[in-house]
């Protein structure tokens, strides 16, 4: 992994993505957000060494290094999942090249299932924390020093400065915001009526495929992480009803613009 990583980070270097001060991962429905972006550089999936390829529609499979205000930014245009058949592994890859091209602040963003019953489709929830009920942890096995710690502390996985700095920014902006915790499932299937009741038992608000092996090696090398999921479906019981992922991303496009708007402003405060 180290030797991986140490090559795919010398190659971007030389196409010339250096230094970023802030890492983004955009999700299903929200490539878009590269719009925001005063792009310099794209590189396609397909040409950097040991990238995975994104094989879910609504994942574009690009990386995009560029600037909003003075701040410089590296996005993930389309994120690996560990239900696509990738080792989880490849799945974090990414994370750990942005760390070593010098991403110190990384941005998340998911579609998710929203359970609490407070939530509508569109809403806009920030992720104060998280609930891994993924099949296999990205930091089994022999533990690279080089990376991070053996045992990670992730008591405070999603900053709570950088939470109370984009609930300030999306104050300015009269965005309506929540705030909730986030349970990562493996999917593909979406939940059944049993597993959205299960996912709020276990105290959750929202439920999804994704996210969660990307922040732990994140935290893994010392990262900042801020994350943001727009609930474009409901699972509250009695309104669970028949979605579809073209439905998934037809509502994230919808909120895509706010949620545009919500980064760019933090990025550039």
């Amino acid at each position: 992994m180290w030797n991986k990583v140490q090559e795919t980070v010398k190659f971007l270097q030389h196409k010339g993505i250096t230094t970023p001060d802030y890492g983004i991962i955009l999700g299903t429905g929200l490539g878009n957000f590269v719009n925001q972006i005063n792009v310099d550089i794209t590189v396609p999936y397909s040409e950097i060494p040991n990238f995975p390829m994104s094989t879910v529609e609504g994942h574009s499979g690009e990386l995009i290094f560029g600037s909003i205000g003075a701040k410089k930014v590296l996005a993930m245009r389309g994120r690996f999942h560990y239900y696509e058949g990738w080792t989880m592994e490849q799945t974090v890859f990414p994370v750990r090249v942005m760390k070593f091209l010098g991403v110190e602040n990384l941005i998340v963003s998911n579609a998710s299932g929203g359970v609490n019953a407070s939530f509508k489709v569109g809403d806009i929830m920030l992720i104060s924390d998280h609930i891994n009920f993924l099949p296999e942890h990205p930091l089994r096995g022999k533990n690279e020093l080089k990376f991070g710690p053996r045992f990670v502390d992730m008591h405070e996985a999603y900053s709570k400065k950088e939470i109370e700095k984009m609930e300030t920014v999306a104050s300015s902006l009269n965005i309506k915001l929540h705030k909730g915790v986030y349970l990562a499932l493996q999917g593909p299937t979406f939940e059944t009526p049993a597993e959205y009741k299960m996912v709020k038992i276990l105290g959750a608000d929202a439920v999804g495929m994704s996210t969660v092996p990307e922040v732990i090696v994140a935290k893994h090398m010392g990262m900042t992480v801020v994350g943001v999921s727009v609930i474009t479906d409901l699972g509250i019981e009695g309104i669970v009803e028949e979605v579809s992922h073209e439905e998934v991303q037809k509502v994230a496009k919808i909120s895509e613009k706010i949620v545009g708007k919500l980064v760019e402003a933090y990025i550039k405060l």
